[in-house]
Formats: structure tokens, sequence, C-alpha cells
């Protein structure tokens, strides 16, 4: 669900950060470079196109934009639009880091913009998520929805990103049913991992099969088999990064969004403001960079008691009671 409060917490993080010596405004020239799984995978992608979508509307500066299909088109999609006078360039997913670590010093004046990892360099903004706060309010979500004790996820690529999803997931799963089964699978050690929807649908059944009434996706385009898996089976599904409830209603149960439309958008607004700085983010509940969405597609399904249940947990998160488990900081123990 999109919260105003949300954007204008986003904002100000955002404007915090991005804070500078303002230039005149004028016509930017952006470019923005998906990752793979296609711009519209109705999940990540779609969020970022959706945040310059925003930002051409209210605007009016056009932007370019390409979706590659294999990782050899990552460097030369950044020299190409950079090599053009391109003023700022947003990259989506945390594939872009080692090539960025390597551009953005051969084009200094350029500002880039990375989604979903971290590049240090003066002219790279890196804004990342506490998915992991989100995904425990959708694993409590799970918890409380399943009659049974048995529940699924099924990712992506599997990389320590999509371990962060699962982690915070099984802890809100946990937070509810101690003892609850959590099934994982990973849809591929590839990229390809992110536009495999049958893989996903395979390995949905599978959990299904094994007692799972309720898998979540987090899997970009392939995520959208496993939620017509469960569709077609007659159970639950919770959808990914951007708000998916709308694509099979009365089955998704809730959808862990994150902000990357707002991130972007704001980004893309700093810089044609004059007010573009580097630097890191990161964007939890408490920053409205996360949530879990409830709308009128899936309002029948969740009750009032869940959703005080889970909007409590959220508090005592944003207030630091619960803490979630970073699947990072178990990395670098």
């Amino acid at each position: 669900m999109v919260h105003k409060l949300m954007r204008v917490f986003l904002a100000v993080i955002l404007m915090t950060l991005l804070a500078g010596t303002a230039l005149a405004a004028g016509p930017l020239k952006a470019a923005l470079i998906y990752d793979m799984g296609g711009k519209f995978d109705k999940s990540f992608n779609e969020a970022a196109y959706k945040g310059a979508e925003m930002f051409r509307k209210e605007f009016g500066d056009k932007y370019r934009d390409f979706e590659p299909t294999n990782e050899t088109q990552y460097e030369q999609a950044i020299r190409r639009f950079a090599s053009r006078g391109t003023d700022i360039i947003v990259v989506v997913g945390f594939s872009y880091q080692g090539v960025l670590e390597k551009m953005a010093p051969e084009f200094p004046d350029t500002k880039f913009v990375i989604i979903d990892s971290e590049v240090k360099q003066p002219n790279v903004l890196s804004i990342q998520f506490k998915e992991h706060e989100g995904s425990f309010l959708v694993g409590m979500i799970a918890a409380m929805k399943a009659k049974g004790d048995t529940v699924g996820f099924v990712g992506g690529m599997d990389v320590p990103l999509i371990r962060k999803f699962h982690l915070g997931y099984e802890e809100g799963v946990h937070y509810v049913k101690p003892n609850a089964k959590v099934l994982m699978n990973m849809t591929g050690t590839t990229p390809s991992a992110w536009a495999d929807p049958i893989r996903a649908g395979e390995l949905a059944r599978g959990q299904m099969d094994r007692g799972a009434e309720v898998v979540y996706a987090a899997a970009g385009s392939s995520g959208n088999g496993v939620l017509q898996a469960a569709a077609d089976a007659g159970r639950f599904s919770i959808g990914v990064d951007s708000n998916q409830n709308y694509l099979h209603p009365g089955s998704v149960l809730t959808s862990m969004v994150k902000r990357v439309d707002l991130a972007v958008f704001d980004a893309l607004k700093s810089a044609r403001e004059g007010h573009f700085k580097g630097g890191s983010l990161h964007l939890g509940l408490k920053e409205g960079g996360v949530d879990y969405a409830l709308d009128e597609y899936n309002k029948d399904l969740i009750t009032e008691e869940m959703k005080a249940k889970v909007d409590d947990a959220k508090a005592k998160i944003i207030s630091g009671e619960i803490k979630v488990t970073d699947y990072f900081d178990i990395m670098d123990k």
C-alpha cells in the first residue's frame, strides 16, 4: 500500500543525504539500466521504471533506458550512456557493483546511482534496503494465515541478498509459530534465475506438495511463476518488491514492497535540482523504504487481529525492541 507518509519519510532521508550546492534547474539527461528479467517484470525492475516515469511526468524530462539480456552488456551500456554526456545513470541491481566500481572513476563528472549494493566513489549514490525487516512482517502474516505449520520460500539467484529476504521471513514466521517449518529453494545460481518463472513455479509446487500453505517469492520476474502456481493450487503466495496483490486477487496474501520507485524518483529529482551527492543509504521500516502491502485486493485475507499483531511488531522493529537479523551481519562475523 502506498502511504503518503512513507514517501515523506523517504524523501526527507534522501534529501538530507543529497543536500549539496544547488545548481540551476534544467532538463536532466538521465538513463536507467535494468537488471536481468526485463523492464516489466512486475517486480524489482518495474518498480525502478515506475520511479523514472513519476519523474518524467512531474518534470517533463525524458530519460533513456536499457534492458540487458546478458551480463556482458552491463559495462557496454554504462559506457555508452556516460560517453554521450548523460548527467545521471541509475543501475538497478547488485550485479552492477563490480562494473560500476571500474566505470565511476572513468567518468567523474557523471552521477551514478546503484540500487541494492554499495560502490564507494564520490560520484555514486548507493541505495540499499532493509529487506529483512519487511520480510519479517510478511513472515508473520504467512504464519498466521497458515492453518498448519509449514510455509515456503522461493528465491531467485542464490546470493546473500536473497538469503537476507529468507532469514527475515523465517524469523517472522517463527515469531508467530516457533516450531513452524520454512521450506526454501532458490531458482538458480546465475542471473538467468531472475527470469525463469517455469522453474520457480515447479519449486513452489514441490513445496506445496510438502505441505506449504503460503509461499513467499523473492525472485524477480521468476516469482510470477510462484504466484501463478499458488493460485492454481488454491494456496496463498506473497509477492515482492512491487505491490503484486492485484495479480491474483484472493491468492496473493500480501507483498513485501521495496520503495525502489520513490528512491529512483528522488535521486533523479536531486540531480535535476543540483542537490545530488554520493554516499550510502539504508532504507527500512523507519524510513518507509519497506513495508507489507494492504489494499482492496487482499483486505479480506488479512483480519483486523492479524493486522494489529503485524503493526505492533512493525512499531517494535522501528523502536529497536525487536531486532531482525541481517544476513550480511552474519556473513561479516
